[in-house]
């Protein structure tokens, strides 16, 4: 007996439906290998950065609300039975594109809307996350699979691509690949790694890799059976090995698995491709055959860790008395809690701030002896002042550093991930700092948050200038007032620890 047609609201909902869950539950698969990573991690401010993801991803487990701010872009891979017969009028893209408008807009747990139109040129936000980037198969049988993912867009900034030559090492171009990544994909995450095929075929191939469950530790007890299971070995070790760590601060976690696919190549060729999956990896799998939208089956908060966040000995400052002596005495790797007033900022609020400074206009807020926050928050639902807050990648705003320090008086800057030489030396030269914030633990960030109002360029939207209250923030000095770097200092000394240890042959 065929099934019953799919009808074009239980597609809809059920894509909406699983957008929603996968903003607020980690696959328990991540959090299970996550919470292993943090029993056996042995560098301090990696376990510091791991515990911040775990108890935020419980958090957004128990209060259904988003894992990170930056609540992606929805990636789709759809394989459609022949046989299907549906009861809709929309087009198969049209009504993913209703789900994710629907899921977007819920009042209940409303998402943040980060995409653009117009991309190289007025990048105007489409106000409801749409559209999302869909792959569809034809394939035998009367049922839809679907696979929904949200792809931060931090981690998809550090996607790699080469054309090898087929006599190349696959291994050696991961190894020199991953250190260039930084730490703005916010590890511990996943590496899909894509190879063969022609280049759009690779890229593909990596990204659907990523939609696979974690199961390395199966596959060390079972033994590889084929090439691709022998590099996902090889390739697991060696990544960590580097010793990049959890959020890039060193360690012995930077990978919970990698993936690999490969397709058959042109005798020419060796097409790889690598997209990093980062700390709020999101993706749910389901299938339609006609009887009824899907309901996903909400995990039991027993498979999350029961941790609470207490930093032992850390420096409370109060950002409205700070000083540029108190900056000073900051110590690299040092944890801060951060009290008083913090404004807001990213790269559309700095593109705008330095066109103005560059016309001698006045800017709206007044940056002298203040800290500024690279974050664009989930808007508030509910008792809230502001939604999931974490940060984002601090590079994008290296080009506008030296300007801004040297022209607004700004003391102090919150982000994500490293900064390049070019900050490094801005910072060193106003004897200015650099924060880090924990990507991946945005809604346990907002919950330091007290009150947020917009100070500057409303029309921004989430990229406006808020000011925000702030009670016991909890950052880490990255870049102290020398210009001494952890996340060059913590890796290089993980990196040297690790190749150290005995390798156990069992």
């Amino acid at each position: 007996m065929p099934h019953a047609p799919i009808q074009q609201e239980h597609f809809i909902q059920s894509i909406a439906d699983a957008l929603q869950y996968i903003s607020y539950y980690h696959p328990v698969d991540y959090i299970r290998n996550l919470a292993a990573a943090y029993e056996r991690e042995a560098s301090p401010a990696a376990k510091d950065a791991i515990a911040q993801i775990l108890i935020n991803s419980r958090l957004c487990a128990e209060g259904h609300r988003p894992i990170c701010q930056d609540t992606g872009i929805v990636t789709v891979f759809l394989k459609v039975g022949m046989n299907v017969r549906w009861d809709a009028t929309l087009s198969v893209e049209d009504m993913v594109n209703a789900g994710v408008r629907r899921a977007y807009n819920d009042p209940d747990n409303k998402l943040r809307a980060s995409i653009l139109a117009d991309p190289a040129g007025k990048r105007t936000n489409t106000k409801d996350n749409t559209p999302a980037v869909i792959n569809m198969r034809i394939v035998p049988g009367d049922k839809v699979d679907v696979i929904v993912a949200a792809k931060g867009g931090g981690s998809e900034a550090k996607s790699k691509f080469a054309m090898l030559n087929p006599s190349d090492s696959i291994v050696d171009w991961v190894l020199k690949t991953v250190p260039t990544m930084g730490a703005g994909w916010c590890p511990p995450g996943m590496l899909g790694i894509g190879i063969g095929g022609t280049a759009e075929k690779a890229m593909l191939l990596a990204k659907e890799a990523l939609m696979e469950p974690i199961d390395i530790t199966d596959l060390q007890t079972r033994g590889p059976s084929n090439r691709a299971e022998e590099l996902r070995l090889e390739l697991y070790d060696k990544v960590n090995a580097l010793g990049i760590g959890a959020q890039g601060l060193g360690g012995l976690t930077t990978v919970l698995d990698i993936k690999v696919r490969d397709y058959p190549t042109h005798a020419a060729n060796l097409p790889i491709a690598m997209i990093p999956n980062c700390a709020a990896t999101r993706h749910a799998h389901f299938t339609l055959d006609g009887s009824g939208p899907v309901a996903l089956e909400p995990p039991s908060l027993e498979d999350w860790p029961k941790l609470t966040y207490s930093p032992t000995g850390a420096r409370r400052v109060n950002l409205d008395t700070i000083t540029q002596a108190d900056v000073e005495t900051f110590q690299p790797g040092e944890v801060i809690l951060l009290n008083g007033k913090l404004l807001t900022g990213r790269d559309a609020a700095h593109k705008r701030m330095v066109d103005m400074l560059n016309r001698g206009e006045k800017l709206p807020v007044d940056f002298k002896g203040r800290f500024i926050y690279y974050v664009g928050p989930v808007d508030p639902v509910r008792d809230e002042v502001v939604g999931p807050a974490g940060p984002t990648t601090a590079t994008r705003m290296d080009k506008f550093t030296e300007q801004v320090l040297a022209q607004t008086g700004l003391l102090g800057m919150v982000g994500k991930a490293e900064r390049g030489p070019a900050a490094i030396e801005a910072i060193k030269k106003h004897k200015s700092v650099y924060l880090m914030a924990v990507g991946g633990a945005a809604y346990l960030v907002s919950k330091a948050i007290r009150a947020a109002k917009v100070v500057g360029f409303a029309d921004l939207g989430m990229e406006a200038i808020y000011e925000f209250e702030v009670k016991d923030m909890p950052v880490t000095v990255a870049v102290d007032a020398q210009g001494t770097s952890v996340h060059q200092t913590g890796p290089r000394e993980w990196q040297a620890k690790i190749g150290k240890i005995p390798v156990v042959v069992e």
